[in-house]
């Protein structure tokens, strides 16, 4: 009987919060589903979600090329002294392309912080958004997180979520290193993540 009073008031304090939090969103003006409370409901989009993996590349232009796409914009007071340049943060604009050359056609661009956050391994915390604006995702973008050690061959991210196509996103990336020449490294990514089938019927990159 005891449990059965602990699980009642567990639920009532749970009825209480969600109830609150519905009550506080429409006094902020924000505009609530009636559903929201019973999610997740069966003709919920993502119940139409499928998998796909698609590979791109990506056009990193290092800060001493003359047509730079990285810039440093903050550094802690121990990255001049630091191996790894500890707190070092840069920020990106690279160009996507479908192809490892920089002349192949153009997908988007991958935008968002680098930063050095690891005291003794060269390792970056990413955060970015890939944002395609040719090709079947056109509109869409797909979050990426995690830890890029540069040393190892492949680097697994995380796919946080996305916009358009792949709202609700979930998956990973396989980063690699392509090619490199003076001030320019080309990135391929391989990334398996899902997407919703009732926004778009997406077709091969």
């Amino acid at each position: 009987m005891a449990k059965l009073g602990s699980i009642g008031v567990i639920l009532t304090i749970s009825c209480l919060l969600a109830s609150t939090l519905y009550v506080n969103a429409r006094k902020q003006g924000l505009d609530i589903a009636e559903d929201f409370l019973d999610f997740p409901r069966k003709d919920f989009y993502l119940e139409k979600e499928k998998v796909v993996k698609f590979r791109v590349f990506v056009q990193d232009l290092s800060v001493n090329h003359p047509n730079t796409t990285t810039y440093d914009v903050a550094q802690a007071s121990i990255t001049a002294t630091s191996p790894t340049g500890f707190g070092k943060v840069r920020v990106i604009d690279d160009l996507v392309t479908a192809q490892p050359n920089g002349n192949s056609r153009a997908l988007g661009r991958l935008q968002g912080l680098l930063t050095r956050s690891d005291l003794t391994t060269l390792a970056i915390s990413v955060n970015l958004n890939l944002y395609f604006s040719a090709g079947p995702y056109a509109g869409s973008i797909i979050s990426l997180l995690g830890r890029n050690q540069i040393a190892l061959a492949e680097r697994e991210l995380v796919v946080a979520g996305g916009t358009g196509v792949f709202r609700f996103a979930r998956g990973y990336a396989i980063q690699k290193t392509n090619s490199t020449r003076t001030n320019v490294s080309v990135l391929e990514y391989n990334i398996y993540t899902t997407y919703n089938a009732k926004l778009n019927e997406v077709d091969e990159m």
